[in-house]
């Protein structure tokens, strides 16, 4: 059996923080997502390319409350330099007129509810998890290599992280995803987060695991083994049995 654990360093930070989470086990490789299915995802990304632009009321990107909100966020723990909240990162290709494109179907669905709830979500493969997964503020020196990168990056103390006992699994909160665990075109079994800092926006967060745990059921073949939102009085959830 595996937990995902939000731990008292990080609710000491942050105690009106709304974790959602939708577990999905058996979902399609890739290859197996029909055409129809592919279709429904990416036309699903397109509309929330072009919903995304309600979020976002000044060219400045930093100006708009989805974004100034992490940004304060981001200011309370240790950072990379320059790292920024996953969903400031998308609403800026928006803001820029370079709409985010699709990837693979399991990636395509948690940008295009990232996008239309201007929340950050993320998704990790489970069956490459090392024991329980954690959000926690980490002593520092936890082994992790980001996607796309050819060299080690390990986390700095102070510094806010997913972790399993092997290492990091996504650094900054929700910055830079790790190779290890990343989802890939043959996973079966996503942790999918959706995250918030807003306590005006637990409607959104609601909303967006829901929109999460339909398109993953209807256009990934998945099975829903679990959905919650956690919180501070509810710290804790079992991922996989």
């Amino acid at each position: 059996m595996k937990k995902f654990v939000a731990e008292d360093s990080f609710w000491g930070l942050f105690p009106d923080a709304r974790i959602g989470v939708v577990v999905a086990q058996g979902m399609k490789p890739a290859s197996e997502v029909s055409e129809e299915d592919a279709k429904a995802i990416r036309r699903a990304l397109a509309d929330a390319n072009a919903a995304a632009d309600q979020h976002l009321t000044s060219n400045t990107i930093s100006e708009n409350q989805v974004v100034r909100v992490w940004r304060d966020a981001y200011a309370k723990f240790k950072t990379k330099k320059g790292a920024r909240c996953s969903v400031e990162n998308l609403l800026k290709r928006v803001l820029k007129g370079n709409p985010v494109g699709s990837i693979t179907p399991s990636v395509d669905v948690y940008n295009a509810v990232s996008l239309k709830h201007a929340l950050p979500v993320g998704g990790e493969d489970i069956d490459a998890f090392e024991g329980d997964i954690r959000l926690c503020i980490t002593e520092g020196g936890d082994a992790f290599r980001a996607l796309g990168d050819e060299e080690d990056a390990p986390t700095l103390p102070g510094e806010l992280c997913y972790l399993d006992d092997a290492g990091a699994i996504c650094r900054c909160w929700n910055w830079r995803d790790g190779q290890r665990t990343a989802l890939t075109d043959d996973s079966q079994k996503a942790f999918l987060i959706v995250e918030s800092v807003d306590p005006e926006r637990a409607d959104a967060l609601q909303a967006a695991v829901d929109d999460l745990a339909d398109l993953v059921s209807s256009r990934l073949g998945a099975t829903v083994f679990a959905k919650e939102i956690i919180t501070k009085d509810s710290p804790e959830m079992v991922i996989s049995d």
